[in-house]
């Protein structure tokens, strides 16, 4: 019924490859029904008829006590009277008025297709219809494939539909990436500022996260893949990554500015200091993911994506550290960056004691 129907339009759905239905029917079972009618005619009491079906297979119809054990007796009809059908059907019963009437005249004999198991969940009856997903995400197929559903099959009242398999695992994953990626994006904000304890440098290091998104989502598209769950796993790790050179840079624009250099002079050192150990970085992180990124073996599903957005965000990453984050500094760090107060105690210590080498002098 209903599950044929969806098997019929789930084979159209583009991606659907191996689909099968769960068999429920196909145990032959012998249905005999008590024609109420021909009982009443012949005056045969229906428990009677009940009694010689019950034998067919066994009834119990005493116990056999030995000492404190008891045995259950069982009446069986013998082989000959119920090998098939035919000869269940030819087996005479008594009318109350001594005529012998074959067991075909006062009850239907057939063999049926029965139920071969009834699957259960949760106490609630179910059939199972399973398939594999080729050539597309599994998120787009179901998608699509509900869409047809909806239009060409209506699912009879007290019944549902149910998506599991692979779907159900990333639907699980999305709800817990929803909770995993901001508290990442925290955690990767909160080190920041721990190590720099402004919020200048921390802000300007961050913006290399979304520039390091811009790239990976670019790789996804180039090589048309979906946004799977093991892409949003190589964001987070790439968030990690591309906050790293410019750690390095920022770093060492800080410790030339102590060192009493101007603002503009201190970013053209650290970048020329810098630029081996920040192109090296990225070199070694994405040319580390190319295996994974042209793998074909088994696990090549979540792999690819995983390392396709980590190489192109770590490229765009680079970018932004090597171009955008100099003149970003250039341009706004001498508005956020003020001296510490300490540094004013020294100068004004220095001074003071200027003042009186002078005077002694």
């Amino acid at each position: 019924g209903t599950a044929k129907k969806l098997e019929a339009v789930l084979k159209d759905v583009p991606g659907c490859a191996d689909l099968s239905t769960e068999q429920m029917l196909g145990q032959p079972i012998l249905q005999i029904a008590i024609k109420q009618d021909q009982i009443a005619r012949y005056g045969i009491p229906a428990q009677k008829l009940l009694d010689i079906i019950e034998s067919l297979g066994s009834k119990e119809v005493g116990l056999v006590m030995e000492g404190q054990l008891r045995f259950p007796l069982t009446i069986r009809l013998p082989d000959q009277f119920r090998s098939s059908p035919e000869e269940i059907a030819n087996i005479l019963v008594a009318a109350p008025n001594g005529e012998r009437v074959p067991l075909s005249r006062v009850a239907d004999i057939r063999m049926v297709d029965g139920p071969r198991l009834i699957s259960r969940e949760w106490s609630q009856r179910r059939i199972t219809l399973q398939c594999n997903v080729r050539g597309r995400d599994v998120g787009s197929f179901v998608a699509d494939a509900q869409a047809k559903i909806n239009a060409a099959v209506k699912i009879p009242e007290g019944y549902r539909l149910e998506w599991g398999g692979q779907f159900e695992n990333m639907q699980r994953a999305q709800k817990r990436l929803t909770l995993v990626v901001p508290l990442a994006m925290l955690l990767i904000v909160g080190m920041l500022y721990l190590s720099f304890r402004t919020k200048f440098d921390t802000l300007v290091t961050f913006i290399s996260v979304p520039f390091a998104c811009i790239g990976g989502i670019y790789g996804l598209v180039w090589r048309e893949m979906p946004l799977s769950i093991s892409a949003a796993v190589g964001f987070i790790t790439l968030s990690g990554i591309s906050v790293l050179n410019g750690m390095v840079l920022v770093s060492a624009i800080r410790e030339a500015r102590k060192t009493g250099m101007s603002l503009g002079d201190a970013i053209k050192y650290a970048c020329d200091d810098c630029l081996r150990t920040i192109i090296m970085t990225a070199l070694v992180a994405s040319v580390g993911f190319v295996p994974m990124a042209i793998s074909s073996g088994a696990g090549a599903e979540v792999q690819r994506p995983l390392a396709t957005v980590v190489i192109g965000g770590v490229m765009t990453s680079t970018l932004f550290t090597v171009i955008v984050l100099p003149v970003c500094y250039s341009l706004f760090g001498g508005w956020f960056q003020k001296p510490r107060k300490e540094e004013v105690v020294l100068e004004s210590h220095a001074t003071a004691s200027a003042g009186l080498s002078a005077a002694s002098h």
